[in-house]
């Protein structure tokens, strides 16, 4: 609470010495006794008139943002820098309303870790005019949860796993996954094929569908 008190040089609207009765004014000893509660009272209608923006994760003290993420039901990372705890608490009325969606959950570990995951589920939605139709996807697949990281270490599993379990879809299996980012060196190719092998001595460094039309087998 160290943003709302001892708070230099603050003024007040209202002196308490202005509220006492007249006979009061003019005593110089009941006057700077008050002018020395004003200064310890200043922090409280300064607050008081400012309030909206204590309620604006974006203008709040720090430690008014953890409140505040308590008033929504938000667990806040210690380990998250400033701006991350601000967005968090700001867009938790979108992620109330996409909650137990797979893009809702997408949008809660993002906003965790900073990168979006890959989600894999085996439920589905659909329709039949006959009764006891076969229900859609497989009931015993789990929802996975990749998240692709440069430094897994520096991501709180358990934290993880406990906001997977508040965002997933109601009653639904799930797993988390977390691994290391690739770089560009180890980006796959577009083909997703394997490079060729190098060629090693006496083999045939050009293959043969490669060789043209009209190339001759060696024979020796």
């Amino acid at each position: 609470m160290s943003d709302r008190r001892a708070v230099p040089g603050l003024g007040v609207r209202t002196r308490l010495g202005a509220t006492l009765p007249a006979m009061f004014h003019d005593d110089d000893l009941a006057q700077r006794w008050c002018d020395g509660l004003d200064e310890v009272l200043a922090p409280v209608p300064a607050t008081l008139d400012s309030f909206w923006s204590y309620l604006d994760p974006m203008l709040a003290p720090d430690d008014f943002v953890e409140w505040l993420a308590g008033w929504v039901g938000l667990e806040v990372d210690q380990t998250w820098d400033d701006r991350r705890r601000r967005e968090l608490v700001a867009s938790a009325h979108s992620l109330f309303d996409a909650r137990g969606t797979v893009e809702g959950l997408a949008d809660v570990v993002e906003l965790y870790v900073g990168a979006r995951p890959e989600i894999e589920e085996g439920g589905g939605a659909t329709w039949s005019p006959v009764p006891d139709s076969a229900l859609p996807g497989d009931g015993a697949a789990p929802v996975v949860v990749r998240v692709a990281v440069e430094d897994p270490e520096q991501v709180d599993a358990a934290r993880l796993e406990r906001l997977v379990a508040a965002n997933r879809p109601a009653h639904i299996l799930y797993r988390v996954e977390i691994t290391t980012a690739a770089g560009p060196e180890a980006a796959a190719s577009p083909s997703g094929l394997a490079p060729p092998p190098v060629p090693t001595d006496g083999e045939a460094t050009t293959p043969d569908a490669e060789a043209g039309p009209g190339a001759e087998e060696d024979t020796e």
